[in-house]
């Protein structure tokens, strides 16, 4: 029996792997969560070169672990993202957008993790 996957790309904050780890598992019916992070991770995603690195990662865990589904998620109090939800909000549409076009068949979608640590998606 082989073990489904997803993908997060997550800021590096501590407090929100395991929310994320636990809904992407509980809504996606998945086993395993290969995490790429990195402080305030959406806002890398208007930097041509930060986008590359992160395509690259994300395209080893589809390839390797066969991702079936690929989140991208932002955070209330990211020290790495000073700036407000709904700017964040736009960012994690931003996010999604670029991971679309880069043609995997995984489902992909958007999160924001609110003050209390639960997961609302944003863009599906």
């Amino acid at each position: 029996m082989s073990s489904k996957f997803g993908t997060a790309i997550n800021c590096m904050d501590g407090r929100i792997q395991i929310p994320i780890n636990q809904w992407l598992k509980a809504n996606y019916n998945i086993d395993n969560v290969d995490t790429i992070t990195e402080h305030g991770i959406v806002k890398l995603f208007s930097n041509s070169e930060e986008i590359a690195k992160i395509k690259s990662k994300v395209s080893i865990s589809v390839e390797q672990s066969n991702s079936e589904v690929i989140l991208v998620s932002a955070h209330h109090d990211c020290e790495g993202n000073l700036i407000s939800k709904d700017e964040q909000i736009s960012q994690i549409k931003n996010a999604v957008s670029t991971i679309r076009s880069w043609g995997f068949t995984a489902t992909i979608i958007g999160v924001w993790v609110n003050e209390q640590f639960q997961v609302e998606v944003v863009e599906k």
